[in-house]
């Protein structure tokens, strides 16, 4: 457990990570303009035959766009919440995003997290899927399960309701071919230790880490330091490397604070623990 402590409002969860194994599907797809942004999603996971992992958006153009940044909680009911929503006028060009893609009442949903620009200026926090439009075909690429999934599911620990990796498939050991593992770490962990523990337990040695979630406070290794308990992040490059035969993360990232900075770098391995959830795709790799 970090140093920094963030005390949520119900019991703590004995399990502090929960990690599901999938195979592993490959994604390249198009999302069409016209069409609300998880709504697109949803059409090229179907056509793959996905129900869970996640997409990356490296450009593209939506309008209107939506989104949310993170904020302090205005009862005690949760240790941390969202700012009001911003609705940027005209066309915002998203620079990066990683959206996380699992289920929620019953329909596929995204959380996603990401930097755009707009009238406004550069921007990040969490995007609002439904209500964002795609103003131009964006072409996305990632990593998709058919036996793995995110479920949106109430965490008492937290008060919210996160993504939860669970298994959908009658096998429920690694499979035989290529895999990825879909994972949640809790909130007070070390990301970068949670990363390397989850590797550990599944005799993963170097793998790429895909993935967003909230830390409290950030330590970055060039001393650089986010005063902010509740901040949106976004993996910009995960990895896990071989030292002395153990997995070993190092995380490339962006983060948001509650002011609205916009903060990047490799993050101190040890010193980043998490403050709500992260939500994590670690897909091993033979080097």
């Amino acid at each position: 457990m970090a140093s920094r402590i963030i005390q949520h409002p119900g019991p703590i969860s004995p399990e502090r990570t929960s990690v599901v194994a999938g195979e592993v599907i490959p994604l390249q797809f198009t999302l069409e303009p016209g069409q609300a942004v998880d709504a697109a999603i949803a059409k090229g996971f179907a056509e793959f035959g996905c129900v869970g992992g996640f997409v990356e958006f490296k450009g593209g153009r939506c309008e209107p766009f939506e989104f949310v940044m993170p904020a302090a909680s205005p009862d005690a009911l949760h240790a941390a919440w969202y700012s009001e929503t911003f609705v940027p006028a005209g066309i915002v060009d998203i620079d990066r995003a990683c959206a996380i893609v699992g289920w929620r009442d019953g329909r596929l949903f995204i959380h996603c997290h990401g930097i755009w620009n707009s009238r406004e200026g550069r921007r990040m926090g969490h995007m609002l899927g439904p209500h964002s439009i795609v103003a131009e075909p964006i072409t996305v690429v990632g990593i998709g399960s058919r036996t793995a999934a995110f479920k949106a599911l109430p965490d008492p620990e937290t008060n919210f309701t996160l993504f939860e990796p669970l298994s959908i498939s009658e096998e429920t050991k690694r499979p035989s071919g290529p895999y990825v593992l879909l994972a949640r770490v809790r909130p007070n962990e070390d990301i970068s230790l949670a990363i390397e523990a989850i590797c550990a337990e599944h005799r993963i040695i170097t793998a790429h880490v895909y993935g967003i979630g909230s830390l409290n406070e950030v330590r970055f290794t060039d001393g650089t330091r986010v005063e902010s308990h509740a901040t949106e992040v976004l993996i910009r490059k995960g990895r896990v490397t071989n030292v002395s035969d153990l997995p070993r993360a190092s995380l490339d990232i962006d983060v948001v604070d509650m002011q609205g900075r916009i903060f990047d770098g490799e993050i101190v391995r040890g010193d980043n623990p998490v403050c709500v959830t992260f939500e994590l795709v670690i897909e091993p790799t033979s080097t």
